[in-house]
């Protein structure tokens, strides 16, 4: 964590970022699905892309204009794990895909890693 506090304001950022993390792959994975029938393991790829693509965007905008920590990076990368992962839960275990949760943990939840993973490491790349 960092030395310093977190600010309301950035608290707010991070919960909507993250909840953007979670809503951008939702929708493009629904523009993406009928790929799923033709090819299953593109679609997969595609959606980790797509994860991967997120995560970079909504970093740096969350470090938008700001000091970048490290220990930060990968508090609110593990932030957007959670979220994804509450938001998914009713989707997938009421919704339309009705997954038992060991389904949807190997299928779509260990991509979620990837945000804590990708802030962490690039926080790591970009601090001197």
């Amino acid at each position: 964590m960092t030395s310093q506090r977190i600010s309301a304001r950035t608290a707010m950022r991070a919960l909507w970022l993250g909840f953007l993390s979670w809503l951008i792959p939702f929708i493009l994975g629904f523009a993406a699905f009928p790929l799923k029938k033709v090819n299953a393991p593109l679609f997969s790829t595609v959606m980790y892309l797509i994860v991967l693509a997120t995560a970079g965007a909504l970093i740096l905008w969350y470090f938008r204009n700001r000091p970048l920590s490290v220990g930060e990076a990968a508090l609110v990368g593990t932030l957007w794990l959670a979220i994804n992962l509450v938001c998914d839960y009713p989707m997938f275990a009421f919704g339309p895909m009705k997954m038992t949760p060991l389904a949807h943990y190997s299928e779509i939840g260990l991509v979620y890693l990837t945000f804590p993973a990708f802030a962490l490491l690039a926080a790591k790349l970009a601090k001197p």
